[in-house]
């Protein structure tokens, strides 16, 4: 199995697939600037003392919530906001979802990276326009993918003349509420592109809660580690000052307390692969 070696350039000062490890990084939802703030201060310090390259992560719209009654977000407009002033205030290059086509050209003003959340990796029309935008793709894998088929998605992209896309796994759909990590997904699709290891999303409980999704934060360790022995260009991690009172995907995530060892800890095995 021939592991894909282009880089890909994800902003003009970040290269996914080189001798520097990436990290997409932040709360699950743009709460606030505050808590944003927080988030991006702590978290590109870190960075910056390992020399990793940093792109701050968070959602303006949580459009796949179970309920309908779950947090979403503060809305396209007002999520825009809080991530420009992030970008702004810390001089770092974003990364957020979009779920519907029209949103990609709007989106691209403010975000160096388009997400393409799991549930839409097969969407063609929206695939095409986070292409067409020029941003840099990344495709999260379904839950229902098999590895092998994600470099279909990846084709979409480039065939709209844009080839900084580049693949996250984030788990697979294990019978009901849950998902496992098959670690020989991550070499099959370095195949086709970079690949970013999802850590929190990997230890979700979609639904698990009745009508709310839970999660398995005490796992994120373990299957980091593993990730990162097996090999990947980088690495996804959503974390919250108080993840208790988060309004999206609290049981998952890091505390941001604890977002230094943990970061520290996986760092360490990546470099051995390098």
């Amino acid at each position: 199995m021939e592991i894909f070696k282009d880089k890909v350039q994800v902003t003009e000062n970040i290269t996914l697939g080189g001798d520097k490890m990436v990290l997409f990084a932040g709360p699950c939802a743009a709460e606030s600037v505050e808590i944003c703030s927080e988030v991006a201060e702590k978290v590109k310090g870190i960075c910056q003392r390992l020399d990793i390259q940093y792109v701050f992560k968070s959602s303006f719209d949580k459009a796949n919530r179970t309920s309908a009654g779950s947090y979403r977000g503060p809305n396209m407009e007002g999520g825009l906001q809080i991530l420009e002033r992030i970008k702004k205030d810390f001089n770092l290059p974003i990364v957020t979802d979009v779920h519907e086509s029209y949103q990609c050209e709007e989106v691209s003003h403010v975000a160096d990276v388009l997400q393409i959340p799991a549930f839409l990796c097969r969407q063609t029309d929206l695939l095409k326009a986070a292409a067409r935008t020029g941003k840099a793709v990344k495709i999260k894998k379904g839950q229902f993918m098999a590895p092998e088929d994600m470099q279909f998605a990846v084709a979409k992209v480039k065939g709209e003349g844009n080839n900084k896309v580049f693949l996250t796994e984030r788990g697979t759909t294990f019978g009901y509420n849950n998902l496992v990590v098959d670690m020989r997904s991550l070499p099959i699709m370095r195949q086709y592109t970079p690949v970013v290891f999802d850590v929190t999303h990997s230890v979700q409980r979609p639904g698990g809660l009745g009508g709310a999704s839970g999660g398995d934060r005490q796992f994120t360790p373990y299957l980091a580690k593993a990730a990162a022995a097996v090999g990947v260009d980088g690495f996804f991690i959503e974390t919250h000052p108080n993840p208790a009172k988060a309004l999206s995907d609290g049981p998952n995530m890091i505390p941001l307390n604890e977002v230094e060892i943990f970061i520290e800890n996986i760092y360490k095995i990546w470099k051995l692969n390098r």
